[in-house]
This record gives C-alpha cells, sequence and structure tokens, in this order.
C-alpha cells in the first residue's frame, strides 16, 4: 500500500507501482490504466496524486495517453496498441492471424514467475512448495550420484530418444492407463511444454491451421502463435470439444493438428467422455489430421478416465505429459509417445533443439516410478487436493462466485462477476496474483470468470480481500 512515511512522495510511489508491472508485464502493452477518479478511489490519494503519477509514466515512455479514452501501457516493440480488440472469433470466424508472442500471453508468463508476495497466489498453475516436498527425490540422486553412474550418465551426451531406464517405466505406466507405447515409442523432453513444441516444429509449418481448444492455455495460443501457425479456437464443453465446429473447420480449413486437453482440462476440470472421444477420432481420419493430447493433470485424474490415445492405439494421436505438476516445477522432465512413422522426425528436432536430455535426473526419476514413490506420493496429492478443493469451494459460493463448471482436478472455473482483467490489477495492489478469464482465450475478450488454484486459494485471507476488493 502507499504510505506517507515513506522516503518517496505519494506520487512517486503510485508510479513506481505502474512502472514496476509494466516492465514485469504484469502490465502488457496496450492495457488500459485505471481512470484518474477510479485509480484516486482505489489508492485513497487525490486525483492530483494520480495524474502528476501518469505524468511521470508518460515522461518516462511507458504509457501513452489517447484523447478521452484514458492512458494505455505503450508497447515499445511494435508502436501500436497490442490490446486493440479484434473481431471476436465465433464458431467459423477466419482463423486468428500468425503473429508474434501476444503481449498478454508473456505477460501471464512473466507474472507467474514474478514473486507478489509470501501470501498463497490463486492465480498460479503449480502446487505450494511444501506440498511438493519429499525425500525420496533427494534419495534418488544421492544412490545416482554416490556411484559410478554419476561418471557414466554425467560425462557424456546420453542416449538421443532419451534414458532407456526411464522410457522403460514410462512404457509401463502407459500401458497402466491402456496407452500402447513401447519404450523405444517414447522420446523424453525438457517438460510436456518442450514435447509440444517439437511436435508443432516437426508437423507443422508458417501459416498451417491448428485447432486448439477454447478456453484454453494462453501459453499454448502464444507458442503456436510465435511459429507462425493459424489457430481455429474449438470452444470446449463438458464433454470435449464442440464436434460441430471441429467438422466446420475441417471442411473449410482443412486443420493440420488438433491440441487437446482430454483429461482435467485448464482451466474448465472438464474431461472427454468416450462417445465424444470416438467421434472426434473419426473426425481426424476422415479429414487427415493428427491430435496432440495433452495429458499434464494424469497424475491426478481418476482411473477410468478416457483418452483418445487409448482408444486410437497411438496411430493418429501422440501423448504428451511431464511431471512439473506432480513432482517439482524445476525437475523439467517430460515425454511424448508417438505412432513409429512419426519417431524419426520428432527425433531430429529433438537433437537439433537440444541434443539429448539431463539422463542424471531422467534415470533418478525412474527409480522413483520404479521404487512406487512417485505413485504414492501422487496419491497423498490427490486425498489432499480434495480436501483443499471443498474448502475452496465453501469460501467461493459463500463471496458470491458460481462455478462454471463441475470442480474437479487442480483448477476451478469461476463467475466471479465483475471484469476480472480490472479486478486482477486491484488484487495485485494487495499482493495477490489472478488468472483472469481472458487469458484463456485466442482473442482476449473481456470476462467475468477467473482459474483458480485449489491448493492455493483455500486461503480464508484471499476471500475475505477478494470480497472487499471486489465491492
Amino acid at each position: 500500500m502507499l504510505t506517507r512515511t515513506s522516503t518517496q512522495s505519494l506520487t512517486e510511489q503510485l508510479a513506481g507501482r505502474f512502472a514496476e508491472r509494466i516492465r514485469t508485464r504484469l502490465l502488457a502493452p496496450g492495457a488500459r490504466l485505471p481512470s484518474v477518479r477510479e485509480c484516486a478511489r482505489q489508492q485513497g490519494v487525490s486525483p492530483h496524486t494520480v495524474v502528476a503519477a501518469y505524468d511521470q509514466l508518460l515522461a518516462q515512455g511507458l504509457v501513452e495517453a489517447r484523447r478521452q479514452r484514458g492512458f494505455y501501457v505503450r508497447d515499445s516493440a511494435a508502436g501500436q496498441d497490442a490490446r486493440t480488440p479484434g473481431p471476436v472469433v465465433h464458431a467459423i470466424a477466419s482463423p486468428l492471424p500468425a503473429s508474434g508472442v501476444p503481449a498478454d500471453a508473456s505477460s501471464l508468463i512473466r507474472g507467474m514467475f514474478h514473486r507478489q508476495s509470501d501470501k498463497p497466489q490463486p492465480g498460479m498453475g503449480v502446487f505450494p512448495p511444501d506440498w511438493m516436498e519429499s525425500t525420496f527425490m533427494p534419495t534418488s540422486l544421492r544412490r545416482l550420484t554416490s556411484t559410478r553412474a554419476l561418471q557414466d550418465l554425467s560425462l557424456q551426451y546420453g542416449e538421443p530418444l532419451g534414458d532407456t531406464a526411464l522410457r522403460r517405466s514410462l512404457s509401463q505406466k502407459l500401458v497402466s492407463i491402456n496407452v500402447p507405447a513401447a519404450p523405444d515409442q517414447i522420446i523424453t523432453t525438457i517438460g510436456a511444454t518442450h514435447a509440444l513444441d517439437i511436435v508443432s516444429r516437426t508437423l507443422l509449418r508458417a501459416g498451417d491451421p491448428v485447432m486448439v481448444e477454447e478456453p484454453g492455455w494462453a501459453i499454448e495460443f502464444a507458442r503456436l502463435e510465435s511459429l507462425g501457425m493459424r489457430i481455429l479456437p474449438v470452444p470446449r464443453r463438458a464433454d470435449g470439444p464442440d464436434l460441430e465446429v471441429m467438422a466446420k473447420y475441417c471442411e473449410a480449413h482443412k486443420p493440420k493438428l488438433f491440441v487437446s486437453v482430454s483429461v482435467l482440462h485448464n482451466p474448465t476440470g472438464y474431461s472427454l467422455s468416450p462417445g465424444s472421444a470416438h467421434r472426434v477420432l473419426q473426425l481426424a481420419n476422415k479429414h487427415d489430421f493428427h491430435i496432440v493430447e495433452d495429458d499434464t493433470y494424469s497424475h491426478l485424474a481418476p482411473e477410468h478416465a478416457t483418452r483418445l490415445c487409448a482408444l486410437d492405439g497411438l496411430q493418429r494421436t501422440i501423448y504428451v505429459s511431464g511431471f512439473a505438476k506432480i513432482l517439482a516445477p524445476n525437475w523439467r522432465i517430460g515425454f511424448l509417445a508417438a505412432p513409429p512413422g512419426l519417431l524419426g522426425g520428432l527425433l531430429e528436432t529433438k537433437l537439433l533443439a537440444t541434443l539429448t536430455t539431463p539422463a542424471l535426473f531422467e534415470r533418478a526419476l525412474a527409480w522413483c516410478i520404479d521404487q512406487g514413490q512417485l505413485r504414492r506420493h501422487a496419491d497423498r496429492i490427490r486425498v489432499r487436493l480434495d480436501g483443499a478443493r471443498a474448502r475452496t469451494v465453501k469460501l467461493a459460493l459463500s463471496h458470491d462466485c458460481t462455478f462454471v463448471s463441475e470442480p474437479a482436478g487442480l483448477f476451478g472455473w469461476v463467475d466471479t462477476g465483475v471484469d476480472t482483467d480490472a479486478l486482477t490489477q486491484r488484487m495485485l495492489d494487495e499482493g495477490y496474483l489472478l488468472a483472469p478469464g481472458s487469458l484463456f482465450h485466442a482473442r482476449r475478450p473481456p470476462s467475468t470468470l477467473m482459474r483458480i488454484n485449489f491448493a492455493t486459494a483455500q486461503d480464508a485471507e484471499f476471500w475475505k480481500v477478494f470480497g472487499r476488493v471486489r465491492g
């Protein structure tokens, strides 16, 4: 909060706060600053102080004034308003044009790494650090570093496909969810995002149309746009993607790829139904496109969950997953499993980008899987998450929020009743980072929705502040 006891004036403090958010992309290029009157009310200062602070930001080249519209964050790279709204994307809208990484997605990426405070952060996409603490990970590394394996694994390049022991473990793990992948059909990667990138760079070329679920992961929209792809947003329903929209896209644009989170979809928590899965596969066979199934939340999923790769047997499908969500965000180990005919190209893309992946960590992870340590850890996390989810749902409902989808998995998709872009900026003043609903749409339309992390949103104090700030 602004304070009159600071060595800086209120004007300097306010200008400094906005400047920091602009530089860290918590306020993206093109974002509109609060009106002078609204900012004065929020900060408890006079309109004169706000005008003076905005003048400082203008002098620093961080914002621009638009006649009768207010103050906007400058896009210094493009020299234009990155948030000027484009046409709303409807069922059969034209594909989104290729561009550089959208400023709003960059804002999300930077925001997720920018520590706001020591308070729980409901907008974050991972479990709190204390949930992830374990003894088996350090034990697995000590076993390797105290033996000859340290030299064998560290002093030479690893295997191109990835550590053999890990690929065997992953193969057995996939069989348990009915995905038939031999060890030599698996390629290890530096996290699941790297696996998605390998697939895109191998199968697509700039200008190719790609179907992506919406709402969806903002970074996936940004990643594909940065590669020059044409994004075709497919509305995500409770039972799966909107099949009518997919069929029309197939006729009009002949997409090369469909990217889907079948199980515990981010941000809605939806899971694919068997009937919808069969119809998606029928479309893929009829219109000759591949499907990438991102199963990042597999460790939290029920055993009976429907997966496209299991029904398809890895013919048109490619399976992607990783361990950042359940193990540790900084243990960047992911993998993909693919049809034999695609493996050569996928492996070449991996080698061109990273040569190989860290065999020491991969071997340590294999031990954690084989000893049952990872499974027991995931069981404990699920039980703890169930309790946190129940508490969070009660708190959200008591503060007049509604759930757009049935609460499941790590995330809740919540309607707040107010513009969550504006709410996000006000909550930043209180030390909380939110994930506003507009982030999860390709065109970033205004939204009253937000995604909450059940593990970090069970804090009653957050909801107390939320209720006060929302008004």
